[in-house]
């Protein structure tokens, strides 16, 4: 195998490994967070209007928890790669919430609530958006560090 096409395997592997396609799952679970609290807001005077919230952080444990649980995987060779496995299952659930209306049209958004959910989504988004720049920021000096 010429030395490009194992550069470009090495960085296949890399790239695709697990914890950064959990990464890549949560910025965008951040982002249809964003999506249905910024709906909200703007519904927040709308007659009838029920908010709506996502559901990624309990899939996500729950995922990570039975995960714990399976064997790890063994190799026989040292050449040998362990398989990589992307978790498709795990895609954010908007859920409508029904229950604490207490005004008198129906509507049950708060905008301060709203507004702070904003807040903390936008810190979590950044936060994740990070760890997965550090984590390719990694592969970049492990190539180029290779290259001396």
């Amino acid at each position: 195998m010429c030395f490009f096409c194992q550069r470009r395997a090495l960085v296949n592997i890399l790239s695709s490994a697990p914890h950064a396609a959990l990464l890549e799952q949560a910025i965008a679970a951040a982002s249809v967070r964003h999506k249905v609290i910024a709906d909200n807001i703007a519904n927040v005077n709308t007659p009838g209007f029920k908010r709506s919230e996502v559901r990624f952080e309990d899939a996500l444990r729950e995922e990570m928890d039975s995960k714990k649980k399976k064997l790890p995987m063994s190799i026989t060779h040292e050449r040998h790669i362990g398989q990589i496995v992307r978790s498709n299952a795990l895609s954010p659930q908007i859920r409508t919430v029904t229950e604490n209306s207490y005004r008198t049209d129906g509507n049950n958004v708060d905008i301060e609530i709203e507004m702070a959910n904003m807040a903390k989504n936008t810190i979590y988004y950044d936060a994740t958006v990070q760890q997965l720049s550090r984590h390719y920021s990694s592969i970049k000096s492990a190539i180029n560090e290779g290259r001396r």
